[in-house]
Order: structure tokens, then sequence, then C-alpha cells
């Protein structure tokens, strides 16, 4: 089982990584990609412990973001 801390950290280290994906593909600056993945719904779902997003890889975590930027939806 991981601490608070534990999923905080692997919080953080995905939305490193989903802002660097979002700046090559949609040719964002850090902080428009930052702001995409806080205001979206699917971060949320990510910061939630009972969704175990937190513990899924990044290019995992990337894929239902950016269905969520095509689509308005999360799958």
């Amino acid at each position: 089982m991981t601490t608070k801390t534990e999923q905080a950290f692997m919080i953080d280290c995905i939305v490193a990584d989903l802002a660097i994906y979002i700046m090559r593909d949609y040719h964002l600056d850090e902080e428009e990609a930052l702001r995409t993945i806080y205001n979206s719904e699917y971060y949320e779902r990510l910061s939630d412990p009972s969704t175990g997003f937190f513990i899924e890889s990044s290019p995992y975590n990337y894929h239902h973001l950016r269905h969520e930027l095509q689509y308005g939806t999360v799958i």
C-alpha cells in the first residue's frame, strides 16, 4: 500500500510527463500545458486514489487525457 506522500509524488511525476506530451503534441508552452492538465476532468480522476490511475504509466494516462481533450469526455 502506498502512502499519501508516495501517491502525490507519483501523480506529480505523471503530470510532468503529461505536460511534456501536451507541449509536444499540441504546441503549447509549459504554463498552458499545466493549466490544461490541472483543469481537466481527467486530472480529478488521476488525483483520486480510488481510481488507481496514479499507478499506471504516463502513456496510459496520456491516452485518457488526450481522449478528453479531443472528444470532451473521459473514457
